[in-house]
């Protein structure tokens, strides 16, 4: 397998939010047993890697979509409706508890960022949802490095610099313009700001 497929494998949008939960309880010094971790692991992990993926099965089987990579606009529509809604419903759930309630951002934030490309769509246009998807995790966790007041300037260099790989990997694949790969990125970054302050 080639780097770039592999990157835009292992970056997929759908893996990242588990991975920005176990970066979270890397980083974070909130008290939190084993036990809470492994069930807000599961819930994320079934949440946005599972239910999407029999989500789009499901899809192809009925002849919603064509491929697996939901290439075209219309194709896009109906998974990332309700992939807003998932994320919106994961950031409720984790908002209950005062344990999980900063970690709520990241799903809140994602949500509006997927709602705001669902609203690019109404002028033909779409964004990366790989961009989109790093974006977020780059935006999230340079406000919780200022919400915790420290340091976490390579986790944040990391992100940046796999976003750029991911993005070379998306161009080299043709699987987006420039202009999708900048602006999935960048709505997935002001998306968590905006959520952050007014939450």
């Amino acid at each position: 397998m080639r780097w770039y497929k592999f990157i835009s494998a292992i970056l997929h949008p759908i893996v990242m939010p588990t991975v920005g939960v176990l970066l979270f309880f890397i980083l974070s010094e909130v008290k939190i047993t084993r036990e809470q971790q492994l069930a807000v692991l599961s819930m994320v992990f079934i949440s946005t890697y599972i239910i999407p993926i029999l989500l789009l099965i499901f899809l192809r089987a009925i002849g919603v979509i064509e491929t697996y990579q939901v290439k075209t606009i219309p194709e896009r529509k109906i998974p990332i409706l309700f992939m807003t809604g998932l994320f919106f419903f994961v950031g409720k759930s984790l908002m209950s508890t005062s344990v999980t309630r900063e970690f709520s951002y990241l799903f809140y934030g994602t949500s509006l960022s997927l709602t705001l490309v669902y609203f690019i769509f109404l002028f033909k246009e779409k964004t990366s949802l790989h961009l989109l998807s790093m974006g977020n995790a780059v935006g999230y966790f340079l406000l919780f490095q200022q919400s915790h007041n420290i340091s976490i300037l390579p986790v944040i260099l990391v992100l940046i610099i796999l976003s750029g790989l991911l993005a070379s990997s998306r161009l080299y694949l043709k699987a987006h313009t420039p202009r999708e790969v900048y602006m999935g990125f960048f709505i997935g970054v002001i998306s968590q700001f905006l959520v952050f302050w007014v939450l």
